[in-house]
């Protein structure tokens, strides 16, 4: 049997495949911790705490369209659960002036107060699951997923 470390120079194909299935292994691994961990000590939900981090980097609000941008995710997705988010007084609505069809949508105090600290505790636990990785090689792989991710861009992939 053959070492899985042994490359052979005819298959760089397999060996970027078997890249790829690690990547996923891996992010499909550390999100589905990431959402028990939510589950259980915020009673929420991943889409729930991505929709809070979102607004969270924008003081005055989002369109819903704006926010369904930032978030990668159809309009239909988003709105469900900002309703929820609204009746449990994390968020608001807000008109937008010369648009009656459109508002903002923005996180309140509580909102705030409330991802503060679920983003501190998903902070330890991305932490405590990469913490064989230094600082530098976590610094140095990031760097090398961004530009991957700018080539990915840049041919339309």
């Amino acid at each position: 049997m053959k070492p899985d470390f042994d490359l052979d120079p005819e298959t760089p194909s397999k060996e970027r495949l078997r890249l790829w299935l690690r990547f996923l292994k891996a992010s499909r691994s550390i999100e589905a911790t990431l959402r028990e961990n939510l589950r259980e000590e915020f009673k929420t939900t991943l889409p729930r705490f991505d929709v809070m981090a979102a607004l969270s980097r924008y003081d005055e609000g989002l369109k819903m369209s704006q926010l369904s941008g930032v978030l990668r995710v159809s309009n239909g997705n988003v709105t469900g659960i900002v309703d929820r988010l609204c009746e449990d007084g994390f968020l608001i609505r807000v008109p937008v002036q010369g648009d009656r069809r459109a508002c903002l949508v923005r996180m309140t105090r509580r909102g705030n107060e409330e991802f503060a600290r679920q983003a501190a505790a998903h902070e330890a636990w991305v932490d405590e699951m990469l913490r064989d990785f230094s600082p530098q090689e976590a610094r140095g792989i990031s760097l090398r997923l961004e530009q991957l991710e700018i080539s990915l861009n840049e041919n339309g992939t």
